[in-house]
């Protein structure tokens, strides 16, 4: 399951991106083995806005394909945008929406602008850490239309899948929907927004975690002291 220790995603990400880590949501450490937790890959412009996202572990070839459906995307958009910034965000809206339909057969029409930022740290419809400062806002998604009927082979093989959510439509009929098409609906209105503005709605809507500023909890980190403070004895 580890994507980037395959030779053809290294050698691929390292041509075309500068990689970086960060860890933002909570997990423990029990007798040396990571529990809890879970991972989101951000595909960004050199200023920090989010091209695209695969969230969760994938395997590599999955990784591969989103790798490269987001660099050829790109690289289109800037041919196509001509210099223009609203052009080219509007580009990689439109393009997230239909590759959420071929992949899903879920149609969502792309949002191509922005509203002004809200800075209400009051809003419900926002992260706070413990102490209560907010950490990332959550950003919703745009409503899902229908399925395409032209590809509910798509809509069948969803459903089957275990793993798979159902979700509503503007209808209110259920639809299934996977990990990546939920990240392709979000970025179909969000794509271009600051990797700070929208790693909240993935780990909290895509992926059900909790954004946290807490260190890792290492359960029993000196496994050799005994609970009253004394080191353990070992046979020998």
């Amino acid at each position: 399951m580890n994507a980037l220790a395959d030779p053809r995603v290294g050698s691929f990400i390292n041509e075309h991106c500068v990689s970086s880590f960060q860890k933002v949501a909570t997990f423990k450490i029990v007798n040396g083995q990571k529990q809890g937790g879970n991972v989101a890959s951000y595909f960004c412009a050199p200023d920090g806005r989010v091209l695209h996202v695969v969230a969760g572990p994938v395997d590599a070839d999955s990784m591969l394909r989103e790798a490269k459906w987001v660099v050829a995307t790109t690289e289109k958009a800037i041919t196509l945008s001509k210099g223009d910034g609203a052009e080219f965000k509007a580009i990689m809206r439109r393009a997230h929406a239909e590759k959420m339909r071929q992949e899903t057969g879920l149609i969502v029409d792309a949002i191509t602008w922005d509203p002004p930022e809200k800075q209400d740290d009051n809003d419900a419809l926002t992260y706070r850490d413990p102490t209560g400062r907010s950490l990332a806002p959550l950003l919703p998604p745009p409503p899902i239309n229908g399925p395409d009927v032209r590809l509910n082979a798509k809509q069948e093989k969803l459903a089957a899948a275990p793993g798979n959510r159902m979700v509503r439509d503007r209808e209110g009929r259920g639809v299934a929907i996977n990990t990546q098409g939920t990240v392709d609906q979000i970025m179909a209105a969000h794509s271009l927004i600051k990797l700070e503005r929208i790693y909240g709605t993935i780990f909290e809507n895509v992926l059900g975690e909790k954004i946290s500023t807490r260190p890792v909890d290492i359960v029993n980190p000196f496994p050799w002291v005994d609970n009253r403070g004394a080191p353990q004895r070992r046979n020998k």
